[in-house]
């Protein structure tokens, strides 16, 4: 009995051995490189969506959007790729002029290196669905496998940004940047 008993600690000492390796070489990965993300914003020009129904007024609104938050997480060791996921809140409307309660709005999520050159543009469709009666929703949408490669182990995540809002036409985003999406209507 006595000899089962020794192979089995000597097994139980090397899995522990094992997992304390395991456990020493991620620390020494933290430790190395601690995988600051890349910066996450919302741009300014395209955090705001307005499609009317017709000429700009408050009674051809038919719907709206704004980006209100966004967060990421990310991970990367040693010389491997930054893979991040990022959540987004929206807040939207349902205006005068909408026809039904189911609706799709766009947008993007765009990684760049810092205040450079655009490494990758994606476009996403955001579902909307109002509840009867309801002229607003807020929705948290996430986008997982955004993958940044990385030039050797010294570069960090804060070489890159990950920028978000809304895919607009021409004169949505003129009409946001003339300052009127943030105005209050004339009433």
């Amino acid at each position: 009995m006595a000899r089962f008993t020794i192979p089995a600690l000597l097994l139980t000492l090397l899995l522990l051995a094992g997992c304390s390796s395991l456990r020493e070489s991620r620390r020494r990965a933290e430790q190395a490189n601690p995988a600051p993300c890349p910066n996450v914003f919302v741009l300014d020009d395209a955090a705001r969506i307005i499609e009317f129904d017709g000429e700009p007024s408050l009674d051809t609104v038919a719907w709206t959007g704004e980006v209100r938050d966004v967060r990421t997480n990310c991970r990367y060791v040693e010389d491997t790729p930054i893979s991040a996921e990022i959540e987004i809140d929206f807040a939207l409307g349902r205006g005068p002029a909408a026809s039904g309660y189911q609706h799709e709005l766009q947008y993007f999520v765009a990684v760049t290196r810092t205040n450079r050159d655009l490494i990758e543009k994606s476009e996403f469709t955001l579902p909307v669905t109002f509840r009867e009666g309801r002229a607003t929703v807020t929705l948290t949408d996430e986008v997982d496998g955004i993958v940044i490669p990385r030039a050797n182990a010294d570069t960090a995540g804060t070489n890159f940004e990950i920028a978000v809002g809304f895919v607009l036409t021409r004169d949505q985003l003129l009409y946001n940047r003339s300052g009127d999406s943030l105005k209050f209507p004339e009433l």
